[in-house]
């Protein structure tokens, strides 16, 4: 299902917007759609990672200087 919204813009963001989506030779509706998803997936991002620093927390710095290899993993 589809959803009309409307959403009202300065002339400079809308020709912008006008700009990337004959750039990338895609609709406006593209342009819009792609820019909150990935907006909406670095949140997301953030959710996860803040929750999982809940579960398991980590002293800052406790990972400097090692990597898997000088663990010997």
């Amino acid at each position: 299902m589809t959803i009309r919204k409307n959403f009202l813009f300065s002339e400079e963001i809308a020709s912008h917007l006008e700009e990337l989506a004959a750039r990338e030779r895609v609709s406006q509706t593209d342009i819009i759609r792609d820019m909150i998803e990935e907006k909406y997936q670095g949140l997301a991002r953030e959710e996860k990672l803040k929750a999982f620093r809940a579960i398991i927390p980590m002293p800052s710095g406790s990972l400097a200087g090692k990597s898997v290899q000088s663990q010997g993993i």
